[in-house]
């Protein structure tokens, strides 16, 4: 069997977890086509992985935007100042060149690691009450520029960055933020996909694995939004912080052996 198999499963596996989070999966689908799939820190992967979070963001977001749970006019508030971002990021991955891998790797690590605190925080129950109803703009585009970056950088949704400003400077709860984040991927990270794939010059996987990846991402993203609105929070978030720790783990690996 192809091991590119099981990297079609654990992709699947993968957007059926993070559509419900309001999250592109980036944080997941790198660590698998690098340690599963044999891919390199390369533009080329960025792109791959930004094409399974756009998937993963139109699929859950449709459903989504069903409930009602997409709030456009925070979308028309921020998406400009996060396409600028993945435009600025993109331009800064290209520019790394051969030191792409260790950056990347830190920076991922560094990520991961602000996510696990954020979501042990929410499984214990101890995050601020959001806050309802205000939209503060500025702090937001500032924001939106900054998940942009991150996106175009770590080859993520940056679902981690938005979901929080959305909420805090948005004025919209939790579900409506999560909605609304994947409303914002839709529109910025095509952006860092064309950005990446104009500037690379290597070579490119196979076509057929660039083919099938997104099909079988699309397929978890619309059936994790669906189990995702029906599941308890507490369910979801215990199992993605899981699979956080074990990723941050791998990146540590990694990063310390790169300076031993």
């Amino acid at each position: 069997m192809d091991p590119f198999v099981l990297v079609l499963v654990l992709l699947f596996g993968t957007a059926v977890l993070f559509a419900p989070l309001g999250l592109g999966g980036g944080m997941l689908f790198v660590p698998i086509l690098l340690y599963v799939g044999g891919w390199e820190v390369a533009s080329s992967t960025f792109v791959m992985s930004l094409t399974l979070t756009l998937c993963v963001s139109v699929g859950s977001g449709w459903v989504h935007r069903k409930e009602g749970l997409m709030d456009g006019a925070l979308i028309r508030i921020a998406a400009p100042a996060a396409m600028v971002g993945a435009t600025m990021g993109a331009l800064v991955v290209n520019q790394l060149g051969e030191a792409l891998d260790p950056v990347f790797k830190g920076l991922a690590m560094l990520l991961v690691g602000w996510a696990c605190v954020k979501t042990w925080r929410k499984v214990r129950g101890n995050t601020p009450q959001q806050r309802t109803g205000e939209v503060r703009r500025t702090p937001l585009r500032i924001g939106a520029l900054f998940g942009g970056m991150a996106s175009a950088v770590l080859a993520i949704g940056a679902g981690a960055v938005y979901i929080p400003i959305l909420n805090q400077f948005g004025g919209v709860s939790d579900r409506r933020a999560i909605g609304t984040s994947l409303g914002l991927m839709v529109l910025v990270v095509p952006v860092a996909v064309v950005m990446h794939a104009s500037l690379f010059e290597g070579t490119w996987p196979p076509l057929w694995q660039m083919l099938t990846a997104p099909v079988a991402v699309v397929g978890g993203g619309v059936l994790g939004a669906k189990i995702g609105l029906k599941l308890p929070d507490a369910v979801i978030l215990k199992v993605f912080f899981g699979l956080l720790v074990v990723i941050f783990s791998r990146y540590a690996i990694d990063v310390v052996g790169t300076y031993l």
